[in-house]
């Protein structure tokens, strides 16, 4: 899909890969909501971006995603792409796993992006096309001690994109997934955690830019892959 004048959701706009693709978007020619929590950083950064449209929106609460869906609607006339990426992760064997975190994050992480889905497909069905794209995580493909919960919640998210990805075909709408894996953000600093467990990188793994990450997320839409494996370091070796 040309992105030139498309109109974009992108969630977890305020921070990280979702502040940068937003801004990437915006070179590319499209129009985006940023949507976040942080309401006053958006309208900071909706004054640098043309056509951006701030909305202030916890997507772990079902109303305000459906009220988001709608804003974006209106504001703008229609809906050509959702970009799920808004997320937390955790830190916990599962020994010590706490049940209210568990609960919150289920929402914020998987609940939230299926409403999001569920509003938008409506409104790109009456378009006749439109691109779903769902930021998982590299440790939905691995087994990596204390990410239990946030690794099997970002394996679902895959599941139900590939379903709806084939549930979808003849409606000519897309649903893709991609898989960051290590990226320069505060990820680790803001996951919620056991107080026991510290956040380490992987041995010596680079950890990629969320510029980079951004760049194949811009790639999935417009190759419509249906998987994106973001690892610049394992695409380096592979060469």
């Amino acid at each position: 899909m040309d992105i030139k004048g498309k109109v974009v959701i992108v969630t977890g706009a305020s921070s990280g890969i979702g502040f940068i693709l937003s801004k990437m978007l915006t070179q590319n020619g499209a129009k985006v909501a940023l949507v976040a929590r942080t309401g006053d950083i958006l309208e900071k950064l909706s004054k640098e971006l043309k056509d951006s449209f701030p909305i202030s929106c916890d997507m772990s609460k079902e109303n305000e995603v459906i009220n988001m869906v709608k804003m974006v609607k209106d504001h703008y006339g229609r809906i050509d792409i959702l970009i799920n990426n808004a997320g937390r992760g955790y830190y916990s064997p599962i020994e010590k796993v706490d049940t209210k975190i568990l609960h919150e994050l289920f929402d914020l992480n998987l609940v939230g992006p299926i409403v999001a889905m569920r509003e938008v497909i409506h409104i790109m069905k009456d378009q006749g096309e439109g691109r779903i794209i769902n930021i998982s995580s590299g440790t939905a493909l691995m087994y990596i001690p204390n990410m239990s919960i946030y690794s099997s919640l970002k394996r679902a998210l895959g599941a139900i994109s590939f379903t709806a990805n084939e549930e979808l075909k003849e409606y000519n709408i897309k649903v893709s997934v991609v898989y960051p894996t290590l990226t320069d953000t505060n990820f680790g600093k803001n996951a919620a955690r056991d107080p026991e467990i510290q956040f380490r990188t992987t041995g010596t793994m680079i950890p990629d830019t969320p510029e980079y990450i951004s760049e194949k997320i811009i790639e999935s839409i417009k190759t419509n892959d249906t998987e994106i494996f973001a690892h610049r370091e394992m695409e380096e070796n592979r060469k």
